[in-house]
């Protein structure tokens, strides 16, 4: 098998590819925090501030309480091309065991770490009740729409 490229960037250099970080949060938790368990929210939201950047989202990870020098963040990931975003820093401390030691890791390897910064969105009961369909019913092969 070949080598994985990635597509340059208008300028010539690779394309920027980001890790989205959620959270994983039980369901059992959705009417007291409905945004930590909407893994899916959180994904849109990466995806959007990537598209806004123009960087490429090349993987979702959906962790709690990982630690930093876990391979399955580091899997692939290289110096001045990856970035990590989560959707705020609330978010990244449930997906981590220490933001602090990540950041630190991510310093130590060269790897940028960013938060989108832009409010959750609010849940109504409408909206909890959509996020409930979704996370319990996976294996009837309901899709969230």
């Amino acid at each position: 098998m070949g080598e994985m490229r990635d597509a340059p960037g208008e300028d010539g250099a690779p394309a920027v590819r980001v890790t989205a970080i959620a959270s994983l949060t039980p369901l059992e938790e959705l009417h007291d925090d409905p945004f930590l368990v909407d893994s899916r929210s959180q994904h849109a939201m990466c995806a959007r501030w990537a598209a806004e950047h123009g960087y490429v989202v090349a993987r979702e990870l959906l962790v709690r309480g990982l630690r930093a020098d876990h391979r399955a963040l580091w899997e692939g990931v290289r110096p001045g091309i990856d970035l990590f975003v989560a959707p705020s820093r609330r978010v990244l401390e449930r997906a981590l065991s220490s933001v602090e030691e990540f950041t630190a890791e991510c310093a130590r390897r060269g790897v940028r770490v960013e938060t989108v910064g832009q409010a959750e969105p609010s849940y109504d009961a409408r909206m909890k009740a959509r996020v409930h369909r979704r996370l319990s019913m996976p294996t009837a092969g309901y899709d969230g729409r």
